[in-house]
């Protein structure tokens, strides 16, 4: 009687516990069709920070996001905009703490002031979201760290335009850390690196440009501005990982962080003192999150666990018979 490879047994048996069957109930939700300002906490670091929870971004060029069915209403964040002091601001929903396993995703749009690539004065600043927070500190690179966090620069001007956060690298994972999914080596964390190829070359929407002439050119290969992109934060017991448009871009071990609660988090901050001289930048610079949902991930079921079995199973078959 012939058996089965080790491998495949090692399969198997690995699928028993990896293979969530969907992503289950919806725990939070904010498309910010409403002003839902009294329902976020703003944390502000030591600079001039804004945040608006009912921007129309449609006065500025951008186009519906892709989960809002047409609407143009959503999260606007800005840092250090004038005081040239190195900043950044947190918003969290009051009163929100989520355990478990569970997936932040939402729409986000970093803008930068033009012409691209380069960008104009002061266009280098960083987006994202995290979760593990109280809620009540500010998380920005230059401050105290109580969750896990993820950003990256719009205009991908910056030697590290993916970054991961947390409070054993406050100031962001290092390219060998090993976290980022480019690789454990130099550049892992710069937009021109080969595997962030699929980001960028895009040009600013049409309505924008007309009202900004400044906004020409193609955003950098690898850099993230002038777009909309599906930004997924997925918690499976301590392992949290960062994925854009569906690529994985980093993992953080949450066992070897600080967190200082259950609750998410979107962030935006400068990357230096400089604040932008350009007449433009209240219009053009800053971070724009849509649709924010947190679902809960629901264990293996077993008709998944099954399928999974049943497709290695018949795969080895195929290469028996072969």
């Amino acid at each position: 009687m012939k058996t089965l490879p080790l491998s495949v047994i090692s399969i198997l048996s690995s699928a028993l516990f990896i293979v969530p069957s969907s992503f289950g109930q919806t725990l939070y939700s904010d498309n910010f069709d409403v002003d839902s300002t009294a329902n976020w906490t703003i944390n502000g670091g030591p600079s001039d920070e804004a945040a608006n929870f009912y921007f129309d971004y449609s006065t500025v060029g951008i186009p519906s996001a892709p989960n809002s069915g047409g609407s143009t209403r959503g999260v606007k964040l800005q840092a250090n905009q004038s005081s040239g002091i190195f900043g950044g601001v947190s918003v969290s929903p009051v009163g929100q703490s989520f355990s478990g396993n569970y997936q932040l995703r939402l729409d986000m749009w970093l803008s930068y002031n033009g012409p691209a690539p380069v960008g104009g004065s002061g266009s280098t600043q960083v987006g994202g979201a995290g979760f593990g927070t109280a809620g009540t500190t500010a998380q920005w690179p230059g401050g105290t760290q109580d969750s896990v966090w993820f950003a990256a620069t719009g205009d991908g001007n910056s030697s590290s335009d993916y970054r991961a956060y947390s409070s054993v690298a406050p100031t962001s994972y290092a390219d060998t850390s090993g976290v980022y999914a480019a690789g454990n080596l130099a550049g892992s964390r710069n937009g021109s690196h080969a595997y962030y190829a699929g980001f960028g070359n895009v040009a600013a929407p049409a309505a924008q440009l007309a009202l900004f002439s400044q906004q020409t050119g193609n955003t950098g290969v690898g850099s993230l501005g002038w777009a909309w992109h599906d930004v997924s934060i997925l918690k499976t017991g301590n392992t949290i990982t960062w994925s854009i448009d569906g690529l994985l871009i980093a993992t953080v071990d949450a066992s070897t962080a600080t967190l200082g609660g259950g609750n998410i988090l979107l962030t935006y901050s400068d990357t230096n003192t400089g604040s932008s001289t350009d007449p433009e930048d209240a219009n053009l610079l800053f971070g724009l999150y849509d649709n924010v949902r947190v679902s809960l991930v629901p264990e293996p079921s077993i008709g998944a666990m099954m399928g999974v079995g049943l497709t290695v199973l018949a795969g080895f078959a195929r290469n028996r018979r072969v």
